[in-house]
């Protein structure tokens, strides 16, 4: 004998069905909570950081700088690589506390993994964007505000999450503790169709600018190239490597 489905189970089977179609939320289960006080946020290794991201003719380069402090008080690490790949032509950027940083881009990479696996082709710059702001804004990330590279089919993106997970895209972005002094360069010298070449230069200029002044970025810059055929992340203790 059949059990008679009853109006509530008709409504949480909906919503399962709707979320299993909805490309741009979570397909792995809910977000882990925590429950850190503000005096436990204050010990914690945080980046302070200075991350750039130009979208260009050829695709977008990201550049960051390498220091962790911890508390915002002492250099923890002078080499941290602050961009990581989370798809085939896309990366993103490792601001805020080390940790809540790591868990995002762990996060986000194994969303891809499934979606691309489950659906057989990959998640458009559109997608990835809005499922990233989600997971800033439901998510135990500590006020994270990354910024999010990425090429397909309609183009160069490049995109800045806010830590309440809004989505913004420009032709340009700077985040991090360094971003007036970086942002103040790249207002001169930017300019529509850039190759990656002369935008990673410019990119490395940015954070040069910022390590002078901003006690939270320095130690040299990492830049990551971004193209159709996939992303490339090198680092350089010395920014005249690259400039």
């Amino acid at each position: 004998m059949r059990t008679p489905m009853h109006d509530s189970d008709f409504s949480r089977t909906a919503g399962q069905l709707a979320d299993s179609s909805n490309p741009y939320e979570p397909e792995i289960g809910s977000l882990p909570q925590n429950d850190l006080s503000q005096t436990d946020l204050e010990n914690v290794n945080k980046t302070g950081t200075t991350t750039i991201g130009i979208s260009t003719a050829d695709g977008v380069v990201v550049a960051t700088d390498m220091r962790a402090s911890l508390g915002g008080r002492f250099v923890s690490n002078k080499n941290v690589q602050k961009v990581e790949q989370i798809h085939p032509t896309a990366a993103l950027t490792l601001v805020g506390s080390v940790g809540g940083a790591q868990s995002f881009i762990s996060s986000l990479r194994a969303e891809v993994n499934l979606y691309e696996a489950r659906r057989g082709e990959q998640m458009s710059m559109e997608a990835l964007s809005t499922l990233a702001g989600n997971f800033a804004r439901g998510g135990p990330f500590f006020a994270i505000h990354p910024i999010l590279g990425g090429v397909d089919e309609e183009g160069s993106h490049v995109y800045s999450i806010d830590p309440a997970g809004g989505v913004m895209e420009d032709d340009y972005t700077v985040t991090g503790s360094g971003m007036q002094l970086a942002y103040g360069l790249l207002e001169q010298e930017y300019e529509e169709d850039l190759s990656n070449e002369e935008a990673m230069t410019i990119a490395a200029r940015g954070i040069k600018s910022a390590a002078e002044r901003d006690t939270g970025s320095g130690n040299g810059v990492f830049l990551c190239e971004i193209s159709d055929e996939g992303v490339d992340i090198h680092g350089h203790n010395e920014f005249e490597e690259v400039i």
